[in-house]
């Protein structure tokens, strides 16, 4: 762990163990330049507490990214509460209750939201112990930000339909979806509701076929999602399914999901790139959630609102895309140029 915080470039780790439950807790600040750090807090099993503190490093630079992308005024942070097995019940809440109390701690330097592994009622449980948190309140009421977040990635593939082919339209076209969630249904309904051809493939049985029978979609076995011809895969779960192995036998033209750091490694975006296969930034597409949260508990703004926020998304893209194709290299690099454009522009500012 030592040597994995030396070595990487954002601003403080907070580490705490939880030792009634064996649970490694990771807050990773990235960059505060914007303002505040906010992002979710992911929950799940790993292969070793140092597995743990790379995601939450790797997803706070991620938030960093997203909030310059779409323009709030927050820092890029995370928090990975790496569990050694499941947890339910009492032990689940207990957890989270002294996570809260750890949140609570930094004094709005960090605040956290749903993310995966985590719910809108974990929210609610949370913020029995702090007020930096998003998603829940300590009445018991909820935000489900998963909704929100496949409006931006709806948004995101018609612009990258556009860029492409010359027409946002997404009637008749064929889009895999791989991870029938939170995410991954709503998106799915949206893509059908519009016209498209839907492909549903999840790891977990019987779940893409449930949603098959309510959408009328197409159930691909999960070792197929990357060989399946498609004009469009969006991968919707895990992350790091875009790499060296997979992207040779990718089948699509668009690669455009909402699942957080989908290229193992940045090099995977000039795999891409070289292969033709147009690639929408994560950070940018699957946007629609954190956009959605801050401003629906400052409740200033209305739902259509935050919706048209959030279908701005397609033009942001539509830019982030048009100034790569001039380059000619990989959407990521224009994407990652547009923030450090934002943040230099910001860091000026203070320095006057």
């Amino acid at each position: 762990m030592q040597s994995l915080i030396a070595q990487w470039h954002g601003e403080a780790v907070v580490t705490a163990y939880d030792e009634p439950t064996g649970t490694w807790i990771f807050i990773a600040i990235h960059d505060t330049t914007l303002g505040p750090a906010m992002g979710g807090c992911r929950m799940n099993v790993y292969s070793s507490p140092e597995e743990g503190l790379r995601d939450a490093m790797r997803l706070a630079e991620g938030m960093t990214y997203k909030w310059a992308t779409i323009g709030f005024e927050l820092g890029g942070g995370k928090s990975v509460l790496a569990v050694p097995r499941p947890l339910q019940g009492r032990d689940r809440e207990g957890l989270l209750e002294r996570f809260g109390r750890l949140v609570a701690l930094l004094r709005g330097a960090y605040a956290c939201g749903p993310d995966l592994g985590t719910t809108p009622q974990d929210m609610v449980v949370i913020a029995r112990e702090t007020q930096f948190v998003h998603g829940g309140a300590r009445d018991g009421r909820t935000l489900d930000p998963g909704p929100y977040t496949a409006l931006g990635t709806f948004t995101g593939i018609r612009a990258a339909l556009g860029h492409l082919f010359g027409e946002p339209d997404v009637a008749g076209r064929t889009v895999l979806v791989q991870g029938i969630g939170d995410v991954g249904v709503p998106l799915s309904r949206m893509l059908t509701d519009a016209g498209a051809h839907v492909l549903l493939t999840d790891t977990v049985a019987g779940r893409a076929e449930e949603v098959a029978r309510d959408l009328g979609g197409e159930v691909i076995a999960p070792e197929l999602a990357y060989s399946t011809v498609c004009d469009v895969y969006a991968p919707c779960a895990v992350g790091a399914t875009l790499n060296q192995e997979t992207i040779p036998t990718l089948q699509c033209r668009i690669v455009a999901g909402c699942a957080n750091n989908q290229l193992a490694q940045d090099q995977d975006a000039e795999r891409l790139h070289a292969r033709g296969i147009l690639y929408a930034p994560d950070y940018v597409i699957n946007a629609g959630g954190a956009t959605a949260l801050p401003l629906l508990d400052r409740g200033d703004h209305t739902e259509e609102q935050i919706r048209e926020r959030i279908r701005g998304f397609e033009v942001v893209l539509g830019e982030i895309f048009s100034e790569a194709a001039e380059r000619d290299e990989s959407p990521l690099r224009a994407a990652a140029r547009r923030v450090e454009r934002v943040l230099a522009k910001k860091q000026q500012s203070k320095g006057q």
